[in-house]
This record gives structure tokens, sequence and C-alpha cells, in this order.
């Protein structure tokens, strides 16, 4: 049994990993989902990574997995406790140093979301749903609107303070569907910041919500790699 460390992005709601934690529970490993304080100013980065490692508590080479905006907070926590891999998810990778907020005009992210818009004929103009929630369930939506908490404008001026990424395994999983970090993009970004080539898989932005037994099924993939050697 490996244990699966499951940061979210914006908001911090561990409810985002929901429809991932049973399906890794019955591949017979731990999923634990960390539920991180998005909607306080007061909380950075380093609270972030501190909530993750006592999450983490005394567990070996557990699989850190990192969605979206937890890609800020995935170095911090590696940089405190060895990990086995690191998984990110449509993750933003960032730079030592670099702030979330310097993030988006440094990789020019929002240049790849609207010309993705434009090539595939969707609107331009952000909403969440054309970007976040085009290919989530109804019922999924519906039972999310109780869970959903805004992000701290706060954490996106704070540089993420890490010397390096781990020298672990690190695998990259992008939505083929993904309109908010088109994969084109990704891909560019994963090749540019850590020469690591990407794993493609149907689903959005918030692939956990919309396709969980794809992504669960590569994360115990990626488990079953590791034991092996592969990974």
């Amino acid at each position: 049994m490996s244990s699966f460390i499951l940061l979210p992005g914006a908001g911090g709601t561990a409810w985002y990993w929901h429809r991932v934690v049973p399906l890794l529970e019955r591949a017979g490993h731990e999923a634990i989902a960390v539920d991180l304080p998005g909607n306080d100013e007061r909380a950075g980065l380093d609270d972030y990574a501190e909530i993750a490692v006592r999450a983490i508590g005394g567990r070996k080479d557990p699989i850190l997995v990192a969605q979206s905006l937890g890609g800020f907070t995935a170095p911090l926590v590696c940089a405190r406790v060895p990990v086995r891999m690191l998984v990110l998810v449509n993750a933003m990778i960032p730079l030592p140093g670099e702030a979330a907020g310097e993030w988006w005009g440094n990789t020019r992210s929002e240049e790849a979301r609207v010309a993705a818009a434009k090539r595939h004929g969707y609107s331009p103009q952000f909403d969440l749903e054309t970007y976040f929630l085009h290919d989530v369930p109804q019922s999924v939506i519906q039972d999310g609107a109780a869970h959903q908490r805004g992000q701290a404008n706060s954490i996106f001026a704070q540089p993420c303070r890490f010397d390096s990424f781990p020298d672990v395994p690190i695998r990259i999983v992008v939505g083929i569907d993904d309109r908010f970090f088109p994969s084109a993009f990704q891909k560019r970004v994963a090749r540019k910041r850590l020469n690591v080539p990407v794993d493609e898989l149907p689903g959005g932005h918030l692939i956990a919500l919309s396709n969980p037994s794809g992504l669960a099924d590569r994360l115990v993939a990626y488990e079953a790699g590791s034991r092996s050697g592969a990974g």
C-alpha cells in the first residue's frame, strides 16, 4: 500500500478530490486529500506546505499529487519531507523564487488561453462555466456549490522559495480538454521548466471531477511503476 497526498488548487478545498479518493482506496492505497485555507488572506505558501507536511505525518515515501495552484505548494513540501514521486496535474510549475502572480506573465498563459479559445470556437472571455465546469457532470457541480470557497489574493504575491524540484520521478498529467491551461501550453512549460514530457488524459482543468477514473488509474499506474523500478 502506498499513501497518496492530494493537494488542491485555488480555494484549497479537499472536496475537489472526493471522486478520486475512493478509487485510490479501492485499489488498495491510502489517499489523503489536504484541505488548505485558500480563502484566508493571512495564510501563505509556507502555511500551506506545513499543513501538507502535517498530513503526511510519519508516512514513508508518499506520492505527492498537486493540482493547478497546488504546484506552488508542492516543491515546498518536497523540501521538508522526502517523497517517492511528485505528480503535477494541470499544474502551475514555478521557478525558484517566482510568485504565482508573476507566473501568468512569465509563462504567457493568458495569451495561450485566448488563442486556444479563438482556435476552438468558445468565448475568450473567462467565466467558470466555459473554463472550469464545461465537462463536469451537473450533479457534481450542484454538490460542489456548498464546498466552494474563493482564493485569497495575497498568495499570488508571495515568492515560492525553494532551491529546486526534488530529485525524484516527476510526472505531469495534462487534461487534453483543459481550456484554462491548454495542453499545448502545458507541454511547453513542462519542457522548458522541468524537461519532463506530459501524459495526456481526457478531461478539462478540473479533471479529478470530470474524469476521476482516468486520473485514479493513471496515479495507480505511476505507483506500480515506481515499485517496479520503472517510475
